[in-house]
């Protein structure tokens, strides 16, 4: 079982900058390909990034590509998420999850991911 812990929310002004970090507890973190999502009030949780159990396996939706990177480390356990030039509408909850599928093209959907963290703010002022 694996269990995430969010972190690096905040309030930031539109344009600016913000590192999400998801830390995973387990030995076998390495073992799970890493996604991020958000939900925002009255919506529905939607796919942000997710990143293959190599790094260099990256996915991003068409709404922050070019503004956010994602990244792991796997000797600290840890998938990040770096958030540039944000927009008001990144406003959400921000969840990481994990799962031990291995097709890339199931890394979109919620229903894929085994474990998820609790969430972590994110607000965007305009």
């Amino acid at each position: 079982q694996v269990q995430l812990l969010e972190s690096g929310g905040g309030l930031v002004q539109a344009g600016g900058s913000l590192r999400l970090s998801c830390a995973a507890s387990g030995r076998t973190f390495s073992s799970y390909a890493m996604g991020w999502f958000r939900q925002a009030p009255g919506k529905e949780r939607k796919f942000v990034s997710a990143i293959g159990r190599s790094a260099g396996d990256t996915y991003y939706a068409d709404s922050v590509k070019g503004r956010f990177t994602i990244s792991r480390d796997n000797a600290k356990n840890t998938v990040y998420l770096q958030m540039n030039s944000l927009k008001p509408e990144d406003t959400a909850i921000y969840y990481c999850a994990a799962t031990t599928a291995y097709t890339s093209g199931r890394y979109y959907y919620t229903g894929t991911y085994d474990y998820w963290g609790q969430g972590t703010q994110v607000t965007v002022s305009s």
